[in-house]
């Protein structure tokens, strides 16, 4: 059974910083593309981070760029998201997502996700 939990998430003040971890159960990270989302309240879905199969690059939307960093721990089957410089607008509850596509050198927020966690709240406020 494939399974994506998400931990790390917690309140912070604005400066501050959080490791996002998800780890996988079921299937093997390195074969897959991975991404980290997030959504606040009333907003849609918004894509962060991505990070393919095959060489574990990252990619990076303009939301995440310069702050956050992914990261795969192959031995452990987990990925993780540490965010830097956290802003209030960064509240939101943040998903790892994975889609299996094994020999993957690069990879986009946009393509589809089959397999998401059930989310991990951040809050940013003083």
């Amino acid at each position: 059974q494939v399974q994506l939990v998400e931990s790390g998430g917690g309140l912070v003040q604005p400066g501050g910083s959080l490791r996002l971890s998800c780890a996988a159960s079921g299937f093997t990270m390195s074969d897959s593309v991975i991404g980290w989302f997030r959504q606040a309240p009333g907003k849609e879905r918004e894509g962060l981070s991505c990070i393919s199969s095959n060489d574990g690059s990252s990619y990076y939307t303009d939301s995440a760029k310069g702050r956050f960093t992914m990261t795969r721990d192959n031995a452990k089957n987990t990925v993780y998201l540490q965010m830097n410089g956290l802003k209030s607008e960064d509240t939101a509850t943040y998903f790892c997502a994975a889609q299996r596509l094994p020999w993957r050198s690069m990879c986009r927020v946009d393509w589809r996700y089959d397999y998401w966690g059930q989310g991990t709240q951040v809050t940013v406020s003083s």
